[in-house]
Protein backbone atom coordinates (compact mmCIF):
# COMPACT_ATOMS: atom_id res chain seq x y z
CA UNK A 1 0.00 0.00 0.00
CA UNK A 2 1.36 3.46 -0.87
CA UNK A 3 1.88 5.82 2.03
CA UNK A 4 2.41 9.53 2.55
CA UNK A 5 5.40 10.32 4.76
CA UNK A 6 4.76 12.95 7.42
CA UNK A 7 7.76 14.49 9.23
CA UNK A 8 8.01 17.33 11.70
CA UNK A 9 11.27 18.50 13.24
CA UNK A 10 11.94 19.96 16.69
CA UNK A 11 15.27 21.76 16.66
CA UNK A 12 17.06 23.01 19.78
CA UNK A 13 19.44 25.89 19.00
CA UNK A 14 21.92 26.93 21.70
CA UNK A 15 22.26 30.70 21.70
CA UNK A 16 25.55 32.59 21.50
CA UNK A 17 25.05 34.51 24.73
CA UNK A 18 28.00 34.94 27.10
CA UNK A 19 25.90 33.94 30.10
CA UNK A 20 23.09 31.52 30.87
CA UNK A 21 19.40 32.28 30.52
CA UNK A 22 18.59 32.87 34.20
CA UNK A 23 21.96 33.50 35.87
CA UNK A 24 25.40 35.00 35.24
CA UNK A 25 27.31 31.73 34.72
CA UNK A 26 29.45 31.42 31.58
CA UNK A 27 28.21 29.44 28.57
CA UNK A 28 31.75 28.66 27.34
CA UNK A 29 31.95 25.18 25.84
CA UNK A 30 34.73 22.83 26.91
CA UNK A 31 35.46 24.20 30.39
CA UNK A 32 36.21 21.81 33.26
CA UNK A 33 33.11 19.85 34.38
CA UNK A 34 30.83 21.77 36.74
CA UNK A 35 33.05 24.88 36.61
CA UNK A 36 30.25 27.08 35.28
CA UNK A 37 27.57 26.56 37.91
CA UNK A 38 25.96 28.56 40.69
CA UNK A 39 23.05 28.22 43.14
CA UNK A 40 20.59 29.56 40.52
CA UNK A 41 21.35 27.11 37.69
CA UNK A 42 21.71 24.29 40.23
CA UNK A 43 18.27 25.10 41.63
CA UNK A 44 19.30 25.45 45.28
CA UNK A 45 16.61 26.53 47.78
CA UNK A 46 15.81 30.22 48.01
CA UNK A 47 17.32 31.35 44.70
CA UNK A 48 15.45 33.34 42.05
CA UNK A 49 16.01 33.31 38.27
CA UNK A 50 16.52 36.56 36.35
CA UNK A 51 15.85 36.49 32.61
CA UNK A 52 18.74 37.32 30.24
CA UNK A 53 17.39 40.03 27.91
CA UNK A 54 19.74 39.00 25.10
CA UNK A 55 17.96 35.63 24.90
CA UNK A 56 14.72 37.45 24.11
CA UNK A 57 16.55 39.56 21.50
CA UNK A 58 17.69 36.38 19.77
CA UNK A 59 14.22 34.88 19.78
CA UNK A 60 12.63 38.03 18.36
CA UNK A 61 15.24 38.16 15.56
CA UNK A 62 14.54 34.57 14.55
CA UNK A 63 10.81 35.19 14.74
CA UNK A 64 11.09 38.21 12.42
CA UNK A 65 13.36 36.33 10.01
CA UNK A 66 10.77 33.54 9.70
CA UNK A 67 7.76 35.85 9.41
CA UNK A 68 6.38 34.70 12.76
CA UNK A 69 3.96 36.47 15.01
CA UNK A 70 5.78 37.86 18.05
CA UNK A 71 3.74 37.43 21.21
CA UNK A 72 3.46 40.59 23.31
CA UNK A 73 2.75 38.71 26.57
CA UNK A 74 5.01 35.75 27.34
CA UNK A 75 4.61 33.42 30.28
CA UNK A 76 7.28 30.95 31.37
CA UNK A 77 6.31 27.50 32.61
CA UNK A 78 7.80 24.67 34.61
CA UNK A 79 8.14 21.36 32.79
CA UNK A 80 8.40 18.77 35.54
CA UNK A 81 10.31 15.53 35.13
CA UNK A 82 13.08 13.68 36.92
CA UNK A 83 16.40 12.91 35.27
CA UNK A 84 19.92 13.10 36.76
CA UNK A 85 21.03 15.88 34.38
CA UNK A 86 18.14 18.16 35.48
CA UNK A 87 19.28 19.61 38.82
CA UNK A 88 16.04 21.43 39.71
CA UNK A 89 13.74 18.52 38.87
CA UNK A 90 12.02 20.79 36.36
CA UNK A 91 12.94 22.79 33.26
CA UNK A 92 11.95 26.42 32.80
CA UNK A 93 10.44 26.71 29.33
CA UNK A 94 7.42 28.20 27.54
CA UNK A 95 4.28 26.17 27.03
CA UNK A 96 0.95 27.87 26.32
CA UNK A 97 2.51 31.20 25.36
CA UNK A 98 5.58 30.83 23.07
CA UNK A 99 7.56 33.88 22.03
CA UNK A 100 6.92 33.30 18.31
CA UNK A 101 4.29 31.37 16.36
CA UNK A 102 2.87 30.79 12.87
CA UNK A 103 6.03 31.39 10.87
CA UNK A 104 7.64 29.66 7.90
CA UNK A 105 11.05 28.85 6.48
CA UNK A 106 11.69 28.98 2.74
CA UNK A 107 14.62 27.03 1.29
CA UNK A 108 16.00 25.58 -1.94
CA UNK A 109 15.30 21.97 -2.88
CA UNK A 110 15.85 20.25 -6.21
CA UNK A 111 16.27 23.47 -8.16
CA UNK A 112 13.08 25.00 -6.74
CA UNK A 113 11.85 26.67 -3.59
CA UNK A 114 10.06 24.89 -0.76
CA UNK A 115 8.34 26.32 2.32
CA UNK A 116 7.83 24.55 5.65
CA UNK A 117 5.61 26.08 8.31
CA UNK A 118 6.94 26.81 11.80
CA UNK A 119 4.45 26.14 14.56
CA UNK A 120 6.31 27.90 17.36
CA UNK A 121 9.64 29.20 18.60
CA UNK A 122 10.05 29.32 22.34
CA UNK A 123 12.77 30.03 24.90
CA UNK A 124 13.95 27.49 27.44
CA UNK A 125 16.95 26.36 29.47
CA UNK A 126 19.12 23.36 28.63
CA UNK A 127 19.76 20.42 30.92
CA UNK A 128 23.17 19.15 32.00
CA UNK A 129 25.15 16.38 30.32
CA UNK A 130 25.59 12.76 31.36
CA UNK A 131 29.04 11.24 30.78
CA UNK A 132 29.10 7.44 30.82
CA UNK A 133 32.23 5.62 31.98
CA UNK A 134 33.16 2.91 29.49
CA UNK A 135 35.28 1.06 32.06
CA UNK A 136 32.89 1.09 35.02
CA UNK A 137 29.10 0.85 35.52
CA UNK A 138 28.81 4.51 36.53
CA UNK A 139 27.83 7.82 34.94
CA UNK A 140 28.98 11.32 35.77
CA UNK A 141 27.00 14.55 35.44
CA UNK A 142 28.44 17.79 34.11
CA UNK A 143 26.09 20.69 34.92
CA UNK A 144 27.96 23.31 32.90
CA UNK A 145 25.27 23.12 30.23
CA UNK A 146 22.39 23.34 32.73
CA UNK A 147 20.73 26.72 32.24
CA UNK A 148 22.35 27.43 28.86
CA UNK A 149 19.75 29.29 26.75
CA UNK A 150 17.96 27.48 23.94
CA UNK A 151 15.44 28.33 21.28
CA UNK A 152 13.24 25.39 20.36
CA UNK A 153 11.97 25.65 16.78
CA UNK A 154 9.02 23.35 16.09
CA UNK A 155 8.06 22.83 12.45
CA UNK A 156 4.66 21.95 11.07
CA UNK A 157 4.38 18.33 9.84
CA UNK A 158 4.97 19.62 6.29
CA UNK A 159 8.08 17.60 5.46
CA UNK A 160 7.57 14.62 3.16
CA UNK A 161 11.00 12.99 2.78
CA UNK A 162 14.40 12.62 4.42
CA UNK A 163 15.97 14.78 1.70
CA UNK A 164 13.50 17.56 2.45
CA UNK A 165 14.15 17.26 6.18
CA UNK A 166 17.90 17.68 5.66
CA UNK A 167 17.38 20.65 3.32
CA UNK A 168 15.11 22.32 5.89
CA UNK A 169 17.58 21.68 8.71
CA UNK A 170 20.51 23.06 6.68
CA UNK A 171 18.51 26.17 5.81
CA UNK A 172 17.54 26.70 9.45
CA UNK A 173 21.16 26.29 10.56
CA UNK A 174 22.26 28.78 7.89
CA UNK A 175 19.66 31.30 9.07
CA UNK A 176 20.68 30.95 12.72
CA UNK A 177 24.33 31.58 11.80
CA UNK A 178 23.40 34.55 9.57
CA UNK A 179 21.52 36.08 12.48
CA UNK A 180 24.58 35.42 14.69
CA UNK A 181 22.43 33.87 17.41
CA UNK A 182 23.76 30.29 17.20
CA UNK A 183 27.08 28.90 15.95
CA UNK A 184 25.37 25.83 14.45
CA UNK A 185 28.02 23.44 15.75
CA UNK A 186 26.16 20.13 15.77
CA UNK A 187 29.16 18.14 17.03
CA UNK A 188 29.39 20.34 20.14
CA UNK A 189 25.64 20.08 20.68
CA UNK A 190 24.83 23.67 19.73
CA UNK A 191 22.19 22.41 17.31
CA UNK A 192 20.22 19.25 18.08
CA UNK A 193 17.28 17.75 16.24
CA UNK A 194 14.37 15.53 17.28
CA UNK A 195 12.26 14.11 14.46
CA UNK A 196 8.59 13.11 14.58
CA UNK A 197 7.78 10.55 11.89
CA UNK A 198 4.56 8.89 10.80
CA UNK A 199 3.07 7.22 7.73
CA UNK A 200 -0.52 7.52 6.54
CA UNK A 201 -2.45 5.96 3.72
CA UNK A 202 -1.75 8.00 0.60
CA UNK A 203 -4.27 10.83 0.25
CA UNK A 204 -5.92 10.12 3.59
CA UNK A 205 -6.66 13.10 5.90
CA UNK A 206 -6.09 10.87 8.92
CA UNK A 207 -2.53 10.97 10.30
CA UNK A 208 -0.79 7.79 11.36
CA UNK A 209 0.76 7.07 14.74
CA UNK A 210 4.01 8.98 15.12
CA UNK A 211 7.27 8.13 16.76
CA UNK A 212 9.89 10.59 17.95
CA UNK A 213 13.58 10.02 17.22
CA UNK A 214 15.69 11.91 19.75
CA UNK A 215 18.92 13.94 19.67
CA UNK A 216 20.24 13.44 16.14
CA UNK A 217 23.43 15.49 15.82
CA UNK A 218 24.41 15.57 12.15
CA UNK A 219 22.79 16.00 8.75
CA UNK A 220 23.95 12.54 7.71
CA UNK A 221 22.43 10.94 10.78
CA UNK A 222 19.16 12.86 10.32
CA UNK A 223 18.86 11.40 6.83
CA UNK A 224 19.81 7.88 7.86
CA UNK A 225 17.62 7.88 10.98
CA UNK A 226 14.58 9.09 9.07
CA UNK A 227 15.08 6.61 6.24
CA UNK A 228 15.41 3.74 8.72
CA UNK A 229 12.35 4.80 10.71
CA UNK A 230 10.24 5.25 7.56
CA UNK A 231 11.11 1.75 6.37
CA UNK A 232 10.57 0.29 9.86
CA UNK A 233 7.07 1.75 10.04
CA UNK A 234 6.31 0.76 6.45
CA UNK A 235 7.24 -2.84 7.25
CA UNK A 236 4.96 -2.88 10.33
CA UNK A 237 2.00 -1.45 8.42
CA UNK A 238 2.47 -3.71 5.39
CA UNK A 239 2.45 -6.71 7.73
CA UNK A 240 -0.87 -5.58 9.21
CA UNK A 241 0.67 -4.41 12.48
CA UNK A 242 0.25 -1.22 14.49
CA UNK A 243 2.94 1.42 15.01
CA UNK A 244 3.42 2.17 18.71
CA UNK A 245 3.63 5.80 19.78
CA UNK A 246 7.01 6.02 21.46
CA UNK A 247 10.30 7.85 21.75
CA UNK A 248 13.15 6.13 19.95
CA UNK A 249 16.91 6.64 20.03
CA UNK A 250 19.09 6.71 16.92
CA UNK A 251 22.05 4.34 17.20
CA UNK A 252 24.65 5.64 14.74
CA UNK A 253 26.93 2.60 15.12
CA UNK A 254 24.29 0.05 14.13
CA UNK A 255 22.28 2.36 11.88
CA UNK A 256 18.95 1.60 13.59
CA UNK A 257 16.50 3.32 15.91
CA UNK A 258 15.81 1.64 19.27
CA UNK A 259 12.86 1.99 21.58
CA UNK A 260 13.70 4.35 24.44
CA UNK A 261 10.40 4.90 26.24
CA UNK A 262 6.70 5.37 25.60
CA UNK A 263 5.94 8.77 24.11
CA UNK A 264 4.98 11.32 26.73
CA UNK A 265 1.96 13.61 26.45
CA UNK A 266 1.99 17.21 27.67
CA UNK A 267 0.04 16.31 30.81
CA UNK A 268 2.83 13.92 31.83
CA UNK A 269 5.03 16.95 32.49
CA UNK A 270 2.53 18.73 34.79
CA UNK A 271 3.15 22.11 33.20
CA UNK A 272 2.24 25.14 35.29
CA UNK A 273 3.26 28.83 35.16
CA UNK A 274 6.71 29.55 36.57
CA UNK A 275 5.99 31.33 39.87
CA UNK A 276 9.43 32.98 40.11
CA UNK A 277 9.19 34.86 36.80
CA UNK A 278 6.61 37.53 36.02
CA UNK A 279 5.08 37.62 32.49
CA UNK A 280 7.46 39.05 29.89
CA UNK A 281 5.98 41.94 27.90
CA UNK A 282 7.41 42.54 24.44
CA UNK A 283 6.26 45.87 22.99
CA UNK A 284 6.37 47.04 19.38
CA UNK A 285 9.37 49.31 20.04
CA UNK A 286 11.43 46.29 21.14
CA UNK A 287 10.35 44.36 18.05
CA UNK A 288 11.26 47.25 15.73
CA UNK A 289 14.62 47.65 17.45
CA UNK A 290 15.40 44.01 16.67
CA UNK A 291 14.10 44.36 13.11
CA UNK A 292 16.70 47.06 12.57
CA UNK A 293 19.49 44.61 13.44
CA UNK A 294 18.48 41.95 10.90
CA UNK A 295 21.01 41.28 8.13
CA UNK A 296 20.06 40.61 4.52
CA UNK A 297 18.83 37.00 4.66
CA UNK A 298 20.41 34.15 2.65
CA UNK A 299 17.84 33.68 -0.15
CA UNK A 300 17.50 37.42 -0.69
CA UNK A 301 21.27 37.86 -0.78
CA UNK A 302 21.65 34.98 -3.23
CA UNK A 303 19.08 36.53 -5.56
CA UNK A 304 20.80 39.91 -5.36
CA UNK A 305 24.22 38.41 -6.12
CA UNK A 306 22.79 36.89 -9.30
CA UNK A 307 21.06 40.09 -10.37
CA UNK A 308 23.70 42.63 -9.32
CA UNK A 309 26.89 40.74 -10.12
CA UNK A 310 25.73 38.41 -12.91
CA UNK A 311 26.74 35.29 -11.01
CA UNK A 312 25.48 31.82 -11.80
CA UNK A 313 22.93 30.28 -9.45
CA UNK A 314 25.38 27.70 -8.06
CA UNK A 315 28.14 30.26 -7.46
CA UNK A 316 25.74 32.68 -5.74
CA UNK A 317 24.44 29.86 -3.54
CA UNK A 318 27.95 28.86 -2.42
CA UNK A 319 29.06 32.45 -1.81
CA UNK A 320 26.02 33.11 0.40
CA UNK A 321 26.21 29.89 2.43
CA UNK A 322 27.63 31.94 5.30
CA UNK A 323 27.32 35.62 6.02
CA UNK A 324 31.10 35.80 6.54
CA UNK A 325 31.79 34.44 3.04
CA UNK A 326 29.22 36.72 1.42
CA UNK A 327 30.72 39.70 3.26
CA UNK A 328 34.23 38.69 2.15
CA UNK A 329 33.12 38.55 -1.50
CA UNK A 330 31.43 41.95 -1.34
CA UNK A 331 34.42 43.56 0.37
CA UNK A 332 36.53 42.32 -2.54
CA UNK A 333 34.08 43.73 -5.11
CA UNK A 334 34.09 47.11 -3.36
CA UNK A 335 37.87 47.20 -3.71
CA UNK A 336 37.96 45.98 -7.32
CA UNK A 337 34.94 45.90 -9.64
CA UNK A 338 35.53 42.47 -11.15
CA UNK A 339 32.87 40.25 -9.50
CA UNK A 340 33.20 37.27 -11.84
CA UNK A 341 37.00 37.10 -11.54
CA UNK A 342 36.76 37.46 -7.78
CA UNK A 343 34.09 34.77 -7.68
CA UNK A 344 36.31 32.39 -9.67
CA UNK A 345 39.23 32.88 -7.27
CA UNK A 346 37.04 32.37 -4.22
CA UNK A 347 35.29 29.33 -5.66
CA UNK A 348 38.60 27.65 -6.50
CA UNK A 349 41.59 28.80 -4.47
CA UNK A 350 39.95 30.34 -1.38
CA UNK A 351 37.50 27.49 -0.82
CA UNK A 352 40.32 24.97 -1.25
CA UNK A 353 42.22 26.65 1.60
CA UNK A 354 39.06 26.83 3.70
CA UNK A 355 38.78 23.05 3.70
CA UNK A 356 41.64 23.14 6.20
CA UNK A 357 40.83 26.28 8.19
CA UNK A 358 38.05 28.68 9.13
CA UNK A 359 37.45 31.90 7.18
CA UNK A 360 38.12 33.87 10.35
CA UNK A 361 41.69 32.50 10.31
CA UNK A 362 42.30 33.11 6.60
CA UNK A 363 45.46 35.20 6.19
CA UNK A 364 44.42 36.52 2.80
CA UNK A 365 42.40 39.71 3.28
CA UNK A 366 40.05 41.05 0.58
CA UNK A 367 42.65 43.75 -0.21
CA UNK A 368 45.37 41.12 -0.72
CA UNK A 369 43.18 38.95 -2.96
CA UNK A 370 42.11 41.85 -5.15
CA UNK A 371 45.71 43.09 -5.43
CA UNK A 372 46.69 39.64 -6.67
CA UNK A 373 43.88 39.60 -9.25
CA UNK A 374 44.88 43.08 -10.43
CA UNK A 375 48.47 41.88 -10.86
CA UNK A 376 47.27 39.22 -13.30
CA UNK A 377 44.89 41.58 -15.11
CA UNK A 378 47.62 44.23 -15.50
CA UNK A 379 50.14 41.74 -16.85
CA UNK A 380 52.53 41.98 -13.88
CA UNK A 381 52.46 38.21 -13.31
CA UNK A 382 51.05 35.22 -15.16
CA UNK A 383 48.05 33.21 -14.00
CA UNK A 384 50.36 30.32 -13.17
CA UNK A 385 52.62 32.53 -11.07
CA UNK A 386 49.56 33.98 -9.35
CA UNK A 387 48.68 30.56 -7.95
CA UNK A 388 52.19 30.29 -6.50
CA UNK A 389 51.82 33.74 -4.96
CA UNK A 390 48.42 32.76 -3.53
CA UNK A 391 49.92 29.71 -1.82
CA UNK A 392 52.58 31.83 -0.13
CA UNK A 393 50.06 34.49 0.83
CA UNK A 394 47.96 31.80 2.50
CA UNK A 395 50.95 30.34 4.33
CA UNK A 396 52.66 33.56 5.44
CA UNK A 397 50.16 36.43 5.19
CA UNK A 398 52.61 38.41 3.05
CA UNK A 399 51.23 40.79 0.44
CA UNK A 400 51.31 39.78 -3.26
CA UNK A 401 53.64 42.69 -4.08
CA UNK A 402 56.19 41.56 -1.49
CA UNK A 403 56.11 37.96 -2.72
CA UNK A 404 56.37 38.93 -6.40
CA UNK A 405 59.38 41.16 -5.70
CA UNK A 406 61.23 38.71 -3.44
CA UNK A 407 60.71 35.72 -5.75
CA UNK A 408 61.27 37.65 -8.96
CA UNK A 409 57.97 36.55 -10.51
CA UNK A 410 57.30 39.64 -12.60
CA UNK A 411 55.92 38.62 -15.98
CA UNK A 412 58.25 38.95 -18.97
CA UNK A 413 56.58 41.08 -21.64
CA UNK A 414 59.72 42.39 -23.35
CA UNK A 415 59.30 41.53 -27.06
CA UNK A 416 63.01 41.49 -27.78
CA UNK A 417 63.73 39.00 -25.00
CA UNK A 418 60.81 36.77 -26.00
CA UNK A 419 61.78 36.81 -29.70
CA UNK A 420 65.27 35.57 -28.82
CA UNK A 421 63.83 32.71 -26.74
CA UNK A 422 61.38 31.76 -29.52
CA UNK A 423 64.11 31.76 -32.17
CA UNK A 424 66.20 29.50 -29.94
CA UNK A 425 63.26 27.10 -29.63
CA UNK A 426 62.68 27.15 -33.40
CA UNK A 427 66.38 26.44 -34.13
CA UNK A 428 66.36 23.53 -31.65
CA UNK A 429 63.24 21.86 -33.08
CA UNK A 430 63.40 21.85 -36.91
CA UNK A 431 61.07 18.83 -37.27
CA UNK A 432 58.27 20.57 -35.38
CA UNK A 433 58.85 23.73 -37.45
CA UNK A 434 58.47 21.75 -40.70
CA UNK A 435 55.31 20.04 -39.42
CA UNK A 436 53.79 23.38 -38.40
CA UNK A 437 54.48 24.85 -41.84
CA UNK A 438 52.81 21.83 -43.46
CA UNK A 439 49.55 22.55 -41.61
CA UNK A 440 49.91 21.25 -38.05
CA UNK A 441 49.27 24.68 -36.59
CA UNK A 442 48.44 23.28 -33.15
CA UNK A 443 52.22 22.87 -32.72
CA UNK A 444 52.33 26.57 -31.89
CA UNK A 445 51.45 25.52 -28.34
CA UNK A 446 54.58 23.33 -28.31
CA UNK A 447 56.80 26.36 -28.89
CA UNK A 448 54.88 28.52 -26.39
CA UNK A 449 55.49 25.73 -23.88
CA UNK A 450 59.21 25.82 -24.59
CA UNK A 451 59.25 29.57 -23.94
CA UNK A 452 57.31 29.16 -20.71
CA UNK A 453 59.72 26.44 -19.65
CA UNK A 454 62.71 28.63 -20.36
CA UNK A 455 61.25 31.52 -18.36
CA UNK A 456 59.97 29.35 -15.50
CA UNK A 457 56.40 30.30 -16.39
CA UNK A 458 57.01 34.04 -16.35
CA UNK A 459 56.62 34.81 -20.05
CA UNK A 460 53.48 36.68 -21.04
CA UNK A 461 51.54 33.77 -22.60
CA UNK A 462 49.36 35.90 -24.91
CA UNK A 463 52.34 37.83 -26.25
CA UNK A 464 54.42 34.65 -26.55
CA UNK A 465 51.64 32.96 -28.56
CA UNK A 466 51.40 35.94 -30.94
CA UNK A 467 55.17 36.10 -31.49
CA UNK A 468 55.50 32.30 -31.98
CA UNK A 469 52.96 32.36 -34.81
CA UNK A 470 54.63 35.43 -36.34
CA UNK A 471 58.12 33.85 -36.36
CA UNK A 472 56.97 30.40 -37.51
CA UNK A 473 55.23 31.90 -40.49
CA UNK A 474 58.24 33.87 -41.68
Amino acid sequence: MPYDIVIGLEVHAQLTTRTKIFCGCSTTFGDAPNANTCPVCMGLPGVLPVLNRHVVDCGIKLGLATGSTIETRNVFARKNYFYPDLPKGYQITQYESPLCSKGALEFLLGGGRRTVGITRIHMEEDAGKLIHDELAPVSYVDYNRAGVPLLEIVSEPDIASSDEAVAYLKALRQLLIYLEICDGNMEAGSLRCDANVSLKVQGSPVFGTRTEVKNINSFKYVQRALEYEIERQRGILDAGGTVVQETRLWDAQTGVTRSMRSKEESHDYRYFPEPDLIPLMVDQAWIEQMRGTLPELPLARRARFMAQYGLKSYDAEILTLTKAMADYFEECVQLYDAPKEICNWIMTEVLRVLKEEDLANLRITPAMLTDLIKSVRNGIITAASAKEVFEEMSATGSSPGEIIAIRGLTQISDETELRELIRAAIDANPNQVAAYRKGKTNLAAFFVGKVMQATHGQANPQLANTLVKELLEQ
